[in-house]
């Protein structure tokens, strides 16, 4: 998609509301030298040239890509503006976006018509609001999150001055749920936290055999959809990507309590836009503040007023606003398509790795995660650390076709359950990982395969010799 006529039509329509207000003559502390731009921009550009190639299907690596074109110019229009979606008098227009992008997010969950939610700088900010409001339910309670969860909870627990308690994980990285039990008959618990889409190794918590037992201890429970809360599109169409379990406890978050989620991974939108949605619209009470600056042109309910950040870009409502009118929340148009393709990339390569003889599966993917390492000369942990870490650099580093991976830390055990040969000489072992978050890598996977199975046979060779 050519940017440049979209853009350009950007700025026409907004300097031309501009000039509707009437002119007036811009201050000349403003003006910047032209030479001087070009110089710093050419800098700026340059430098930019450092960053790996997010947009292009060999980066394989962390959850990173750009924003879609549509996203961007949304964001554009929005920003030359700069409204702040705080109190609806700082964005009239994106405000109202915002509680329509809102209201869409939670019928893709299928959640009630009365959730209450609003637009985040991101997940970590939307899982603070989560625990915050579990504190305010429950103060003398603590929370529960598995092993695999992402660090924001034990971080923001500590912030709140929540007792946080991490639950083990069975050999994939699930929540166990009868070392959950465990947790929860101390009754020190009131909110559990499940993961749908580990950041690690992509998996999704057992959500729906959750429930009913929190229910039973009287807990609440808030789930971190932040990755994989998009693929519920799929899911409440029984898409035949995802596997029944999946499906299953994807479709359980509409039953929970709280949910974050995160528009600027599978949404398609850029940093920061993440979300935060309450089934229970009366937790609106605990935000409840007043400001005799700000809520004075018009009676309902300001954005700032259910939410604990001040300051937010419109730009953000307004970029992912646009994106659903076009992308619309789809299982079989718009973005569902896309989230479809992610899951065949990852199945591919997977069927790929199973039958390979230098690279070694982890664990099937149950997103669009997925985790491998190269076979070493040894069946030993810390053959296998030695071996992902080498190749991870090698790939990275090579001049001619360059492949990205990240690099996971994992308990040996993990590694033990699926490959029980392994020798445990050491209890953490790093191996490779791929998030393959762009439907471009549907095709793309086959020789993102080859060219690591050559690199990987390349130092199998070297480390022989």
């Amino acid at each position: 998609m050519d940017l440049k006529p979209w853009l350009a039509r950007v700025v026409d329509a907004i300097r031309d509301w501009e000039a509707s207000w009437g002119p007036y003559p811009p201050h000349p502390s403003l003006q910047v030298d032209p030479h001087e731009l070009e110089t710093a921009l050419s800098r700026y550009l340059e430098r930019l040239r450092g960053n790996y190639p997010f947009f292009h299907p060999r980066y394989a690596g962390q959850m990173l890509k750009p924003p879609h074109p549509v996203a961007v110019i949304g964001y554009l229009a929005a920003q030359l503006i700069n409204p702040n979606n705080h109190a609806l008098d700082g964005g009239p227009p994106t405000g109202e976006m915002e509680k329509e992008v809102v209201r869409a997010l939670a019928a893709m969950l299928h959640l009630p018509e009365t959730t209450l939610g609003h637009l985040t700088g991101g997940g970590t900010m939307a899982n603070l609001e989560a625990l915050w409001v579990a504190r305010c339910l429950h103060p003398d309670r603590g929370v529960a999150f598995s092993r695999e969860a992402h660090y924001t909870h034990g971080r923001m627990s500590g912030v709140l001055q929540l007792e946080a308690v991490e639950v083990p994980t069975d050999a994939e990285g699930r929540m166990d749920l009868e070392a959950l039990e465990a947790v929860l008959r101390t009754g020190r618990i009131g909110t559990v936290v499940l993961t749908a889409g580990t950041t690690g190794r992509g998996v999704v918590d057992p959500i729906a055999d959750a429930l009913p037992l929190c229910r039973r201890y009287g807990c609440r429970v808030h789930v971190d959809a932040a990755y994989g809360g998009f693929f519920a599109l799929l899911a409440h169409a029984d898409a035949p990507e995802l596997a029944p379990d999946t499906r299953r406890h994807l479709k359980a978050i509409a039953d929970c309590d709280s949910v974050a989620i995160d528009p600027h991974k599978h949404g398609l939108q850029p940093y920061g836009c993440g979300a935060i949605l309450f089934r229970d619209p009366t937790v609106g009470r605990f935000y409840r503040h007043d400001s005799p600056y700000t809520y004075f042109t018009s009676d309902a309910l300001h954005l700032g007023e259910i939410s604990l950040e001040c300051s937010r870009a419109g730009a953000a409502a307004g970029a992912l606003w646009l994106t659903l009118q076009v992308l619309p929340l789809a299982a079989d148009r718009g973005l569902g398509p896309i989230l479809a393709a992610c899951l065949r990339a990852a199945r591919r390569w997977a069927a790929l790795l199973e039958t390979s003889e230098v690279l070694r599966l982890v664990q099937r993917p149950e997103l669009d995660i997925l985790t491998f390492y190269p076979v070493p000369l040894t069946s030993t942990a810390s053959a296998v650390d030695a071996a992902s870490q080498r190749l991870f650099q090698e790939a990275m580093q090579d001049a001619d076709d360059p492949v990205f991976l990240s690099v996971l830390r994992l308990r040996t055990e993990a590694l033990r359950h699926r490959w029980p040969t392994l020798q445990a000489d050491r209890p953490e072992v790093r191996v490779l990982r791929s998030v393959l978050m762009k439907p471009d890598h549907e095709t793309y996977v086959p020789h993102l395969h080859e060219r690591l199975e050559q690199l990987a046979r390349r130092i199998q060779t070297a480390t022989k010799a």
